[in-house]
């Protein structure tokens, strides 16, 4: 200490002080980012959520409406439920895996002009996706025209297949909705515009359990009855996000028809065959399986087990 009494030797409790509240400070840190981390956890998670629940409810209200359709149908009798599975879960499924594995291309295209902010692009890609699938749908038909011959070709019963090549054949308006379906799916998706497809699927699911009750109790329509209310309400999710889209649901991404969409169709089919593939083999897995169940005693029975 100096004599004067005005300096004093302390330079190394600041310097301590400093150093203890340093240490202080980084513990606080590591605490509070531990805490911030769990924080936004949470809240990516909402977010997350806020965009994927409604597609998955989305997504199990459509799928439900085949469960449905198979439930009233065992109702009918073995045969008829028979009818129904191998119609939906081998005819209208192979359909199913290749047209939904096209429509992917769109949500890669969408999702990259959505990032662009080059909104027009998005309804041009729309419009495109719909003239390719819908060229695909008229491709594939002959499957729903000849599909007695083709289960009776596979091994199946006689009886199964001529009654699941008539249920086929009603089949054929499904079949195209799937081609305008997707494609609008994948356009709101990718504007996360999803819970617009889920109350819309809630919807039609809803007017689907009603459509059928009435066909299979009142009107006594049989299975045919019961396969065309299943068209009836997979032609009202096309048409409840088609209104959604044109009547200002999109007003960017949505401009009108334009010819563009005619233009580089064969890079778009390209991209999407690809797409179509991939998905349609993870998908012939199970039904190679309900094809084989044809061949085992007491048909009937074993494909309705396997089905349900």
């Amino acid at each position: 200490m100096a004599s004067n009494g005005t300096e004093t030797e302390e330079p190394t409790v600041p310097l301590l002080n400093h150093s203890s509240s340093t240490l202080t400070e980084s513990e606080c840190d590591d605490f509070n980012d531990k805490k911030n981390l769990k924080w936004r956890v949470f809240i990516e998670s909402k977010k997350l959520w806020h965009i994927v629940g409604p597609a998955i409810f989305g997504r199990i209200a459509s799928y439900s409406m085949f469960l449905i359709t198979q439930a009233f149908a065992g109702h009918l009798g073995d045969l008829e439920l028979a009818a129904i599975s191998i119609s939906t879960n081998v005819i209208v499924g192979f359909d199913f895996g290749l047209l939904l594995g096209m429509a992917s291309a769109l949500e890669t295209l969408c999702g990259q002009a959505f990032g662009a902010k080059n909104y027009k692009m998005m309804g041009i890609y729309l419009q495109r996706s719909w003239i390719v699938l819908f060229i695909c749908c008229i491709l594939v038909l002959p499957l729903f025209l000849f599909a007695t011959p083709v289960l009776k070709l596979l091994g199946e019963p006689s009886d199964i297949a001529e009654l699941s090549g008539m249920v086929s054949l009603c089949f054929i308006p499904l079949h195209f909705s799937l081609a305008f379906q997707f494609p609008l799916q994948r356009f709101l998706q990718s504007q996360l515009k999803t819970a617009v497809i889920a109350w819309v699927s809630l919807g039609a699911l809803v007017v689907h359990v009603l459509v059928s009750w009435l066909i299979v109790y009142k009107l006594q329509l049989g299975v045919i009855g019961t396969a065309l209310s299943l068209n009836f309400s997979w032609w009202l999710i096309v048409f409840g996000l088609f209104l959604y889209c044109v009547c200002g649901g999109c007003p960017l991404s949505w401009t009108g028809f334009s010819i563009e969409a005619f233009s580089g169709l064969w890079e778009f089919v390209k991209l999407s065959a690809a797409s179509g593939v991939m998905l349609c083999l993870e998908n012939w897995y199970y039904r190679i399986l309900i094809v084989m169940t044809g061949n085992l005693k007491n048909a009937e029975i074993a494909v309705d087990a396997l089905s349900i």
